[in-house]
């Protein structure tokens, strides 16, 4: 499956239906009379979050849909049937944006979670409804109200408890490999990982939703290299984990170079709670250990060098720690959310289905 995170879509609602001009003619009826009736309304367009969806690659083949017209009125004072509404289908996560993409129109973080983005047109009324005391024969009806029609932007920002986040080559793919089931691509040259991928971590029977984005590098803000157009990915999650590759001379450059780019991009995302990690320790010695954890504490502002998860993605060692102290953070976040109202809490089995990995084809 390819991976689409933006697409633009047209959107309209059904017109309304006309109302009908009629007059009641039967035999032995001595008095007849206007017996128009109304029209139905239009179809309104309706997006819904669904589970089984995590990307918008459907959005690439089809971009337009609109709503069915309501019916028109008949004679004998019969009301036209509503039109059907066009129910658009996206993944948790999505961002409905206006053509400009000035204004969020709606966001959809939960599953089942839908939204109104176009209503439909108001039916016209028939000749039986503007009959009156005065106006025993009116000869006119209304016809129907045009719907909506509007140009959005689709954004989807994936919905993960925790984002992987570093240069290229840090080893955020393996560390996601070594930690869940997911088999993202791994290899020794930069921009491995072209699309973001998720995994189910399981620890101590706790599961969370890990996320890995391409690796940025310096400029990533003003394009350079991928861009950081997939750090909306993790824009939702609570807490970062920030990978450095432990083989660089100088981890501190490193750690600041993200760090820059996460300041530049915005959202929030400096602020979020945040660990440091000094991976590919099985490529090192216990004395360059020590003085690159000593060197990324002083980096990150942490008075205790031991704040520095050491890891080896690659032979597993320190990896349970660092998900262990990362679920402890996530449940605090979660039982934070919870009491604000604003949970999004996905667990239990649910989880197998709504983030498999997303592979390129």
């Amino acid at each position: 499956m390819k991976f689409l995170d933006e697409a633009k879509i047209y959107l309209k609602s059904g017109d309304g239906g006309a109302g009908c001009m009629s007059f009641r003619r039967e035999k032995y009826i001595e008095f007849g009379g206007p017996d128009g009736g109304n029209g139905g309304r239009g179809g309104d367009v309706i997006v819904e979050a669904v589970e089984n969806l995590n990307t918008l690659i459907d959005f690439r083949y089809r971009q337009h849909f609109k709503a069915q017209r309501g019916h028109h009125g008949r004679g004998q004072d019969k009301t036209g049937a509503a039109g059907a509404p066009a129910l658009v289908k996206v993944p948790v996560g999505t961002q409905i944006l206006s053509e400009d993409k000035g204004e969020i129109l709606a966001d959809l973080t939960k599953p089942g979670q839908r939204e109104i983005l176009c209503r439909g047109g108001d039916p016209g009324y028939g000749n039986a409804h503007y009959k009156s005391g005065t106006n025993r024969a009116p000869r006119h009806a209304d016809p129907g109200w045009p719907g909506q029609e509007i140009w959005v932007w689709l954004r989807l920002k994936l919905i993960a408890d925790a984002g992987l986040i570093g240069l290229p080559n840090a080893g955020k793919s393996t560390l996601l490999a070594a930690a869940s089931r997911a088999r993202p691509k791994i290899a020794d040259y930069p921009f491995t990982t072209l699309n973001p991928a998720l995994g189910v971590v399981g620890v101590d029977d706790n599961r969370f939703v890990l996320a890995d984005i391409p690796g940025l590098i310096e400029g990533a803000h003003e394009g350079a290299g991928l861009g950081d157009r997939f750090l909306g990915h993790v824009e939702r999650c609570p807490i970062l984990i920030h990978l450095v590759d432990g083989t660089q001379e100088d981890v501190a450059a490193a750690y600041a170079t993200i760090r820059n780019e996460l300041a530049a991009y915005g959202a929030n995302l400096a602020e979020k709670t945040e660990f440091v990690v000094l991976n590919k320790i099985d490529a090192l010695q216990p004395q360059e250990i020590e003085d690159k954890t000593a060197s990324l504490a002083q980096a990150a502002k942490l008075d205790d060098p031991g704040a520095v998860f050491c890891l080896s993605g690659v032979s597993g060692a320190g990896v349970t720690e660092l998900l262990r102290a990362a679920w402890r953070q996530i449940e605090a976040a979660r039982a934070a959310a919870a009491e604000s109202g604003a949970a999004l809490d996905f667990t239990g089995a649910a989880l197998e289905t709504m983030y498999t990995p997303l592979e390129e084809t």
